[in-house]
C-alpha cells in the first residue's frame, strides 16, 4: 500500500474517532447538565419555601430548619426582590462595586437578567402554596447556574478542542514522518546512483583522452568528451541531492541561457526556445548545477506536453522580495485539479515515466534554495506556465527589472 494511501486511511479514521468521541461527549455532557440543571431549579424550590417560612414564622415555625435550608445554599447565586421589586437579600453573588448605589444598581440589572432567562420563582406569602394575585404580598426569588454547573456545560467543548489539537498533531506527525521517509529514499536513491555511475565515468574519461592522444583530428571524440561530461554532471548532481549542497552567489542570465543552449541542442528543429531577461543582472544564491537541472526538467516535461512541436519561453525579472523564474509551453495543458499532484513523486503521463523529475525539482527549489515552485497557470490544449520564486539575496544584491529583452 502507497504512503499516500495510508495517510488518506489514517486521517479519515481519525477524523471519524474525532466525531464519534465529540458527538458522545457532548450527548453525555448534555444529558448531566440537563439533570443538574433540574437537581438545582428544586433545590431553589426548597429554599424559596424555606424563606416563606422565615418570612412568615410564628411559634410553631422550625427557624433552625429553614435557616439550615437557607444557609447550605453555598453555590447557586441568587436576589431576592420584594413585590415592589426592591433587592431584599442576595448569596453568592461577588460584587466589586464601590458604594452602595451602585451595588444596588448591579444587583437590580442581574436580577432582571436572571428573570429573562426563566430563572425566577414567584413566592406567595399571603397564601402558601397558590399563584401570586393582585393584592398578595410576594418576593420573586431569582437565581443562576451555578459556576460548577456552567463550567461543565463548557467542558465538551474544550474536549472536543483538545481532541481536534490531537488529531490535527497526529497527521502533522504522520506527514513529518512520511516526508522524513522520502528524504531518506531520496539521500540513498541519490548517493547510490552517483557511486555506480563513478566508476564508468571515470573510465569513459580515460578512454576519451585516450583516443583524443591517437586520434587529434577526429571530429567525433570532441562531442564523445561533451557526453562523457555531461554524465559526470549529472552524477555529479546526484551526489549533490545526496547531501547539501553549497550555494554561491550566481547571475541568473548565463546560467539559464546555458540551459537553453543545452535544450536547443538536444530537442528538434520544431522546439523553439525563447528567453526574456532583463539587461541588468539578476543576482541570487543558488546551487548551479542542481538549479540547471530544475529548469532543464521543466523545459523537458515542456518537450514531451508539446509533444516534439512548439514553443518554450524562459522568463526572468526581479520584483521587490523575489526572484522570478517562469517557464511557458504551448503543450496540452494541465487540469487544476492536478496543479498540486504532479509535484508527487510517482505522479506521471507518461507511459515510461518514473514520476520523479518534478518531485525532484520542488525538493531542490524549496529545501536547498527555500524558495517555492508552482503551476502558475495553466489551460488544456493552449499551453502551461511553471513559475519559481526565489528570495532576494539579504544585501538586495541585482537589478529591479521587468521582462524586457528576447533573446
Amino acid at each position: 500500500m502507497q504512503w499516500t494511501d495510508r495517510i488518506r486511511q489514517v486521517k479519515i479514521v481519525l477524523l471519524v474517532s474525532a466525531v464519534v468521541i465529540a458527538a458522545v461527549s457532548l450527548v453525555i455532557s448534555y444529558l448531566l447538565v440537563r439533570d443538574l440543571s433540574h437537581e438545582e431549579r428544586n433545590r431553589m424550590v426548597v429554599w424559596a419555601e424555606a424563606m416563606r417560612s422565615l418570612s412568615s414564622a410564628d411559634e410553631n415555625t422550625d427557624i433552625y430548619l429553614a435557616l439550615k435550608v437557607i444557609n447550605g445554599n453555598n453555590t447557586i447565586p441568587v436576589i431576592v426582590l420584594d413585590a415592589q421589586g426592591n433587592v431584599e437579600t442576595y448569596r453568592n453573588i461577588t460584587i466589586k462595586a464601590e458604594t452602595a448605589a451602585d451595588t444596588l444598581r448591579y444587583l437590580q440589572q442581574r436580577a432582571e437578567s436572571m428573570r429573562q432567562a426563566g430563572y425566577a420563582i414567584d413566592l406567595n406569602l399571603t397564601d402558601a402554596g397558590q399563584e401570586v394575585r393582585p393584592g398578595d404580598d410576594y418576593l420573586v426569588i431569582c437565581y443562576e447556574e451555578s459556576s460548577m454547573l456552567r463550567r461543565l456545560a463548557s467542558y465538551p467543548y474544550v474536549q472536543l478542542g483538545v481532541v481536534g489539537l490531537f488529531v490535527v498533531v497526529a497527521i502533522f506527525a504522520l506527514l513529518s514522518s512520511k516526508r522524513a521517509e522520502q528524504n531518506r529514499v531520496w539521500v540513498g536513491l541519490s548517493k547510490e546512483t552517483a557511486h555506480q555511475l563513478g566508476t564508468p565515468i571515470s573510465s569513459l574519461m580515460a578512454w576519451t583522452a585516450i583516443l583524443r592522444e591517437a586520434y587529434p583530428d577526429d571530429e567525433l571524440i570532441p562531442e564523445m568528451d561533451k557526453d562523457v561530461k555531461r554524465l559526470e554532471l549529472i552524477a555529479d548532481r546526484f551526489s549533490k541531492i545526496g547531501s547539501q549542497p553549497e550555494v554561491a552567489r550566481e547571475d541568473l542570465r548565463p546560467l539559464l541561457e546555458r540551459t537553453a543552449d543545452y535544450i536547443r541542442r538536444r530537442s528538434s528543429d520544431k522546439v523553439v526556445v525563447a528567453c526574456d531577461m532583463p539587461d541588468d543582472p539578476v543576482v541570487v544564491d543558488v546551487c548551479a548545477p542542481l538549479f540547471e537541472w530544475v529548469v532543464e526538467n521543466l523545459c523537458k516535461n515542456a518537450i514531451d506536453a508539446m509533444s516534439g512541436k512548439g514553443v518554450i519561453t524562459i522568463r526572468l525579472r526581479r520584483e521587490t522580495a523575489h526572484i522570478i523564474i517562469e517557464v511557458s509551453d504551448t503543450g496540452k495543458g494541465i487540469s487544476k485539479r492536478h496543479f498540486k499532484t504532479v509535484f508527487s513523486p510517482g505522479y506521471t503521463t507518461k507511459k515510461r515515466g518514473w514520476g520523479l523529475g518534478l518531485s525532484l525539482a520542488k525538493r531542490i527549489v524549496e529545501e536547498y534554495h527555500k524558495g517555492h515552485i508552482f503551476v502558475k497557470s495553466s489551460e488544456l490544449g493552449v499551453g502551461t506556465t511553471f513559475r519559481i520564486e526565489l528570495h532576494v539575496p539579504s544585501d538586495g544584491v541585482g537589478a529591479a527589472s521587468r521582462f524586457s529583452s528576447t533573446r
